[in-house]
């Protein structure tokens, strides 16, 4: 292969070199190498090229490259030439020296390569490198490093150049101060050693055998000086220990020189914290231990003297150094310290007595590696171990040291964790020590200061104790006699068996403990070996399945305490068992500071004197423990109580006796006596002592054979136990109660309690309950309530039963006791005040599900349930969660215990879901499920009564369990759906006679102060209704009465709607039963009644069957009655009846809802014809008296008066028909007339009634046909009032065109016709008027009816016999208004008949009557137009003079009626100068002048009615009487101008008879009338022969 060819094939191989695949680059290398060995200097200079080309090439692939080329070099170096070395030579020093910053792996690599070919070219090498090496500048690091390697490499050709390198290095050594620097400087100088050494080792072989050792000295002594005084104190030791091995191999003499100042140095060194965990600073601290190995190994006793006078330093840092070093020395330099053991021993004695904690530590150390070289086998080694168990005996809680961050353990470099360690690897691991611990670690097992090491040292004895058992039984059998100081085993039993009654303490002493004592079952007993190893075990395994949280202690303790027993039933010995007991008893002062381990220990006590046959000593031993407890401690006096019971189970007699003697003995009355003398704690302490005793009584009752203990519990031990009932002691209290309920407990676990009469039963009960009264209600301080609620409990169950009195006594006390407790605490802010309210609480429970027991009847459900209500029902949550839970435990006690024989009905089932139900819907989320329980239950109750088994489930009831998950959700809408799902379970599973209590019992919850389940309440109301409510027919007005009273009371914002909606559904399934019940509110209607009123109008249908009902009770009952009149001739009072009244403010309500108007569309006749009926016969009614009286007491007489007033109330009401049916504009009309008003009073009723008519006819026209129509049969009312307004309403429709437009004129005309004759006036009246108002409203249809018209008219004049009849006032006026519109023909034959008819009308006393009078007889002239007969003419002629006279009337109306009159009599009289002076004098608005006016007048009659002269003068005298004063004196002035002073006969003779042919036919006609009758007479008769002549006659006249 070419040259070429090698370059190209490497420089491909290169340019593959930057592949990612580290794969990849591995191979390349491979193929370079393998390639230089075939060509090296191609190869090498190709990769030299390569890397001279790619200066950017990153460091890794350069790298790369550079080691390939080292793999190359170190096998074919001897092949290059000179250039070649050379060129490969600057090419490496600049790729180690291009970057300053440390890149190892690619300075390592320049590095090889120059070490590979410094094999060959060793001077070119170092030349290179020297150059390097600049004057007062650090080196890098690299070429440090280099010469290093080429020191070792290539020894013979470096060792030449060290001179001159080391007087370039050593000028800067001191400059050094990073490490990196001085590792490299150290490592140098190390091999720069080891290259002198080996080239001096060599001298045969170097190339200059002259070099010698001191040519070195003075350049490494300078080198030495600056390790040793400044980078030693640097913690860098590593060159120090090199040189110190140089310096001891080779004898130097220096060494010794240098001892004292090196041993200073180093110590110093070594006492210096190690602050920092990096691994260099740790090599340095090892490296000056490996210092003093060198030292101890060559010096030991120049060491030791150095070392173990400064362990008596009381500096702490100088001590732990000291003893660190001391360590290090018994371990690295075992054999020169082995006759120094004695020494180093007693050197121990001041850090043994150092409290610090870093010195207790060292110390540690120190003897664990005495331990390992055999120290403590020497006299004094006793002295460590004990101070090894002291420090395992330390508290973990006195250690304050805290770890380091960088420590994964804690507790590991604390005192006691290294001790714990130490004692049990030197236990386990160093056979040398098995002779040395055991025994003797087991005198450490009983004293109390030790009790901390329990567990290290069990653990190790386990271990030792099997050693020695695998040596042989000789080996492991104690022999005691030899060893004085080891505690027996009766107290090496008691111990461990007390200890293990808290066995997770100290790291879990129990376990070691128990093992330990199964271990050494040889030497305590040799009977229980087999026993032990079968029950130890399966105590083991109960504590594995535990954790100190989850280990129920009484539950171990009683297991422990059976162990014992076993025991003690095995080796069955009493001196064996009674040297235990004494054992036991002595021991009671070790656990003064530890309560529970010595509860424990009195009833290990009980039950080793349980297990005596000596009654002496059972006696002797229990008098010593009542005569030596510490009384003021209370788990003492529990403890010692505990002994007597459970000794008292097999020496009940004794027991009791011992007790009642240290009563009378005078030990307590001398403790008594003398507590008495410390006036300010002798209560206490007497108190103490009796609890104690009062404990122990109760504890014997309980533990003793049931058997036995009836016949002692009144006689011995009630007896000494109620005597004490009236202390104030609490803690005397609590004993009280624990041992009466101890009592109580045992004498209802007897087989014969069934037959024991307990005569002290209710005594016990009473004092119970003070105690628990006697607790603060809202605070939880003391168990004594639950102990007495326990004791209730079991009093309960035991004859005789309580009577119904106390029970609820009891129930009342023990629940005020317990439920008014404020909330639980948290678990963190109290675990024991937690536990207690819990135990509370079952005690509770117990004591109410005990109750219920008794009594497991429905009726007695109902009385726990009554008695919780007012809990469930409270304000604050927690008692309503209380309550509920408890509510929910009785139920399902009560289903759990239910046994139904006969099909019977669970009457009160309906109070129960209805006090339950609401609470699902409580702010407490637990309350909430607790109250879907107690319906669930209740549902199977129910189910049970009907006679399902009790493991049925029913499909609908298991459907509340899954609403529960609905309930826990906050969304109220959430909520309130799931209430109403259980609102619709509950209604399809109850019985029907059940609802209405359930629906009342729901009523009450309306009012709950708790909104939510108020809401509650109401969606299950609703639900209920909607879903039963078709079965409520006859409960309709309880209901309605229940709910209304409710609604009062409650105070929600929801519950109104609520009970709306529930009105509105009871309303569609029973509306005629809910309009009755609601009118039977009292009155006034408050507004609750109002709003339920209004929900019955929310649906047009069922407000269309609401309004006819009520229009039906408005119209059934008479609208009054009429009251008798207290004083006789007084009108009677009319009084308005309830009923119809109630049912026009109904109606007012209804109508008063938006949502009534389809329903007033569809009624609106009916309801317009019978509230204008209702109103036209109450107007003058009164309220009833009650309702009077209400009202003055009302605070608001106004609207008392809107609200009640009878006629005002159906005003209101036919008012809101108009507004809610569209006739806004009818109502508004009324409204701007001031009609309203008008139809409330008497005097304006009529017109009212007219303006409504015409308001109706003006903006509701449509309407009137079916009000018409409905009207039709009013006509026969019996009531005159609704004649008249009827009458009065048709009357003014016919003043409107409506009429004819919606062609009603007939039908209007037919009805007004019927009424002509009414026995009413008013009603006559009315009818006239309407036919008259023809005249406006259809005046081209006057003509058609005009006979009928002018008939009636004429009928009402002859209307009455009295002559101011209103009628024919009504019929004047009417005639008025019609004579010019009927036929001429029709008004003619009748004329003559009103003419007459009227005229007496001219002087009527009524203005009224007058004026319509008078101006009738102008329109009936007027009509005439002068085409009158003479038979009208004749009245026109009688009533000129009172139409004259009448000019003068008091009243203008008449006098205008006069006036009008005249004007249309004068064209009539056929006298054009009469007419003109009518229509000059006369016309409307003119100033009349009397007397001018009545001149000119008589003129004219004289001139020209001479013959009419007698007959006005006639009239005038009539009028001279008048009553009216100006008329009264306008008659004689009238009659003087007939009648001026006397004249010469001939002169008067013309004027008395003028010529006929001057008078109209009429008049001739009068004339020749009166000429022979009786007129002729009165005024004279006429001289024939003298006529009159003309002149005279005009001056006559």
């Amino acid at each position: 292969m070419t040259e070429s060819s090698i370059k190209k094939l490497a420089s491909t191989l290169l340019d593959a070199i930057t592949d990612k695949d580290p794969v990849v680059q591995e191979q390349v290398c491979s193929a370079l190498c393998s390639l230089g060995e075939v060509r090296p200097v191609e190869t090498l200079r190709t990769c030299e090229e390569y890397l001279r080309q790619h200066d950017k090439l990153a460091h890794p692939y350069r790298a790369a490259v550079l080691r390939a080329m080292e793999r190359v070099l170190s096998s074919r170096a001897s092949e290059l030439d000179k250039d070649t070395a050379s060129t490969i030579i600057l090419l490496a020093s600049s790729e180690m020296t291009k970057t300053k910053d440390l890149v190892w792996d690619w300075q390592q690599a320049a590095s090889g390569v120059l070490v590979a070919v410094g094999r060959q070219f060793i001077s070119k090498v170092m030349e290179e490198l020297l150059r390097k090496l600049h004057p007062g500048t650090l080196p890098h690091c690299a070429v440090l490093h280099t010469l290093a390697s080429l020191s070792v490499a290539n020894a013979f050709g470096v060792v030449p150049f060290l001179p001159s390198v080391l007087s370039s290095l050593l000028p800067v050594l001191g400059m050094a101060k990073q490490d990196t620097v001085r590792v490299a400087f150290c490592s140098a100088l190390q091999r720069f050693s080891e290259g002198a050494l080996e080239y001096l080792a060599n001298l045969d072989r170097a190339p200059d055998p002259t070099v010698r050792k001191d040519a070195f000295a003075t350049d490494i002594f300078s080198a030495y000086d600056v390790l040793f005084h400044q980078w030693l104190q640097s913690r860098e030791a590593k060159s120090l220990g090199q040189i110190l091995e140089a310096a001891v191999s080779v004898g130097s003499r220096t060494l010794e020189t240098q001892l004292d100042a090196l041993l200073a140095a180093l110590h110093s060194q070594i006492c210096v914290p190690v602050e920092s965990s990096s691994p260099l600073v740790m090599s340095n601290q090892k490296e000056v231990l490996r210092c003093f190995t060198v030292l101890a190994c060559s010096l030991p006793d120049r060491l030791l003297a150095f070392l173990l006078p400064r362990l008596d330093t009381s500096n702490e840092r100088t001590r732990v150094g000291t003893l660190q070093v001391v360590r290090h020395v018994i371990n690295s330099a075992a054999a020169q310290m082995e006759d120094k053991k004695p020494f180093i021993l007693s050197s121990m004695r001041l850090p043994l007595l150092d409290t610090n904690s870093k010195v207790k530590r060292a110390v540690v150390q120190v003897i664990s590696a005495m331990a390992h070289h055999g120290y403590l086998e020497q006299p004094g080694g006793e002295v460590m171990i004990e101070y090894i168990v002291q420090q395992c005996a330390l508290p973990p809680e006195q250690e304050p040291e805290k770890p380091g961050p960088s420590s994964k353990d804690p507790k590991a470099d604390s005192v006691r964790a290294v001790s714990v360690r130490t004692l049990y690897l030197v236990s386990t691991t160093v056979d040398r020590m098995s002779h040395v611990l055991w025994p003797y670690l087991l005198q450490f097992l009983t004293p109390v200061r030790f009790t901390g090491a329990l567990t290290p040292l069990c653990r190790s004895l386990v271990h030792l104790a099997q050693k020695r058992q695998e040596a042989g039984a000789d080996a492991f059998l104690i022999q005691y006699d030899a060893h004085a100081s080891l505690p027996s085993p009766y107290a090496v039993t008691a111990r461990l068996l007390v200890v293990s009654s808290s066995p997770y303490l100290g790291d879990g002493r129990g376990v070691a403990a128990l093992r330990l004592l199964s271990v050494l079952h040889p030497n305590i007993h040799p009977l229980l070996g087999q026993h032990w190893e079968t029950t130890v075990p399966l105590l083991l395994g109960y504590l594995d399945e535990h954790t100190e949280e989850t280990l129920p202690q009484e539950e171990w303790e009683e297991k422990l305490l059976m162990f014992l027993r076993d025991t003690l039933a095995i080796v069955s010995d009493n001196a064996w068992i009674c040297q235990l007991s004494l054992e036991l008893c002595r021991q009671l002062p070790c656990y003064d500071e530890t309560p529970q381990e010595k509860n424990f220990l009195y009833k290990c006590i009980g039950t080793t004197l349980g297990a005596a046959s000596s009654k002496e000593v059972v006696r002797k031993h229990l008098q010593e423990l009542l005569e030596t407890a510490r009384y003021q401690e209370e788990a003492e006096r529990e403890g010692l109580a505990c002994c007597f019971g459970i000794c008292a189970i097999s020496h009940l007699e004794d027991t009791l006796a011992q007790l009642e003697d240290f009563v009378r003995s005078e030990v307590f009355r001398k403790s008594i006596g003398i507590l008495n003398i410390f006036k300010d704690r002798s209560e206490n302490e007497v108190e103490k002592v009796k609890s104690a005793l009062i404990l122990c009584y109760g504890h014997v009752a309980a533990r003793a054979p049931q058997e036995l203990v009836l016949a002692k519990v009144e006689s011995d031990i009630l007896r000494n136990i109620c005597q004490h009932f009236n202390t104030k002691d609490p803690a005397l209290k609590l004993c009280l109660v624990q041992s009466v309920c101890m009592v109580s407990r045992a004498i209802c676990s007897s087989t014969q309690a069934g037959s024991f009469h307990f005569t002290q039963k209710a005594e016990l009960v009473a004092q119970m309950m003070e105690f628990i009264r006697a607790e603060p209600p809202d605070s939880l301080r003391t168990p004594i309530r639950k102990k007495a609620m326990l004791t209730c409990t079991y009093l309960v169950s035991v004859e005789p039963a309580l009577d119904e009195q106390a029970r609820a006594d009891v129930i009342r006390g023990c629940l005020h006791s317990v439920m008014a407790l404020l909330p639980e605490p948290e678990e963190k802010d109290g675990g024991c005040q937690k536990s207690l309210y819990l135990e509370t609480l079952h005690a509770l429970e117990g004591l109410l599900t005990s109750l219920l027991q008794r009594n497991m009847t429905p009726q007695g459900l109902q009385i726990m349930i009554e008695h919780l209500s007012p809990w469930i029902k409270s304000p604050r949550g927690h008692e309503r969660a209380r309550a509920l839970g408890l509510s929910a435990l009785l139920l399902r006690h009560f289903l759990e215990q239910l046994r139904v024989s006969a099909l019977v009905p669970f009457h009160n089932l309906g109070l129960l879901v209805g006090l339950f139900s609401p609470r699902c819907a409580d702010l407490w989320p637990a309350t909430r499920q607790e109250a879907v329980d107690c319906v669930y239950s209740l549902l199977y109750l129910q189910l049970g009564y009907e006679g399902f088994s009790r493991d049925y489930r029913d499909d609908v009831a298991e459907r509340l369990l899954s609403l529960k998950d609905g309930l826990v959700h906050p969304d109220p809408t959430i909520l309130f759906h799931t209430c109403h799902s259980i609102g619709q379970i509950i209604a399809k599973r109850l019985p029907p006679d059940q609802l209405i209590s359930l629906l009342l019992t729901m009523f009450e919850a309306l009012g709950d102060p708790e909104k939510n389940c108020s809401r509650a309440a109401t969606v299950m109301i609703n639900c209920l209704l909607q879903e039963r409510g078709g079965v409520l027919q006859e409960k309709v007005p309880e209901i309605v009465s229940v709910l209304r009273s409710k609604l009062q009371e409650a105070q929600g914002e929801h519950v109104l709607p609520a009970a709306q909606h529930s009105m509105y559904l009871l309303a569609t399934q029973h509306c005629a039963a809910v309009v009755s019940s609601l009118l039977g509110s009292p009155l006034p209607l408050d507004s609750h009644t109002s709003m339920l009123w209004r929900a019955l109008a929310v649906e047009p249908r069922l407000a269309a069957q609401v309004l006819g009902l009520l229009l039906e009770k408005m119209s059934r009952d008479v609208p009054f009655k009429e009251s008798r009149a207290f004083l006789l001739g007084r009108t009677p009072d009319r009084v308005a009846t309830l009923l119809p009244l109630s049912a026009t403010c109904a109606l007012f309500e209804v109508l008063s809802t938006p949502a009534a108007g389809p329903a007033v569309l569809e009624l609106y006749p009916q309801l317009f014809v019978a509230l204008l009926l209702r109103v036209s016969c109450t107007v003058g009614v009164q309220l009833p008296r009650n309702l009077q009286a209400q009202e003055r007491r009302g605070a608001s007489p106004a609207l008392a008066a809107r609200n009640l007033e009878p006629c005002s109330s159906a005003v209101d009401t036919l008012r809101a028909v108009l507004l809610r049916s569209g006739s806004e504009d009818v109502a508004q009309r009324m409204d701007l007339e001031g009609g309203w008003e008008l139809l409330r009073t008497s005097a304006g009723h009529e017109e009212g009634a007219t303006r409504l008519a015409r308001a109706m006819a003006e903006h509701a026209g449509p309407r009137l046909p079916l009000v018409l129509k409905a009207l039709a049969c009013t006509h026969s009312s019996a009531y005159e009032n609704q004649r008249v307004t009827t009458t009065a309403f048709l009357a003014e429709l016919l003043n409107s065109n409506v009429a004819n437009d919606l062609m009603l004129l007939d039908s209007l005309l037919e009805s007004l016709v019927a009424r002509q004759k009414d026995t009413c006036t008013s009603v006559r009246r009315l009818v006239l008027r309407g036919l008259a108002n023809l005249a406006s409203g259809c005046p081209d249809k006057v003509r058609a009816h005009g006979p009928q018209l002018l008939t009636a008219m004429i009928g009402g004049l002859d209307d009455g016999d009295s002559p101011h009849s209103p009628v024919a006032l009504e019929a004047m006026l009417g005639l008025a208004r019609l004579v010019h519109l009927v036929e001429a023909w029709d008004l003619r034959s009748g004329l003559l008949h009103v003419a007459i008819r009227i005229r007496p009308f001219f002087d009527s006393e009524k203005m009224e009557f007058r004026t319509a009078s008078i101006r009738l007889f102008g329109h009936l002239n007027q009509v005439c137009h002068g085409d009158c007969e003479d038979v009208f003419l004749d009245q026109v002629v009688g009533g000129l003079a009172p139409l004259l006279l009448h000019l003068q009337d008091p009243q203008a109306a008449v006098a205008s009626a006069c006036r009008f009159a005249l004007r249309m009599c004068g064209p009539n009289l056929a006298c054009e100068d009469l007419s003109a002076a009518f229509q000059k004098h006369l016309q409307e608005g003119r100033a009349l002048h009397f007397g001018e006016f009545l001149n000119t007048t008589c003129k004219h009659l004289m001139h020209h009615f001479p013959d009419l002269l007698g007959r006005l003068l006639t009239t005038c005298l009539f009028y001279f009487k008048s009553s009216w004063e100006d008329v009264r004196a306008a008659a004689p002035l009238f009659t003087g101008e007939q009648h001026p002073l006397p004249r010469p006969q001939a002169a008067q003779q013309p004027c008395l008879m003028p010529p006929l042919h001057r008078v109209p036919g009429a008049a001739r006609g009068a004339q020749a009338a009166a000429a022979g009758g009786p007129g002729s007479a009165h005024f004279g008769a006429p001289d024939p022969a003298e006529g009159p002549g003309p002149r005279g006659a005009d001056q006559g006249c």
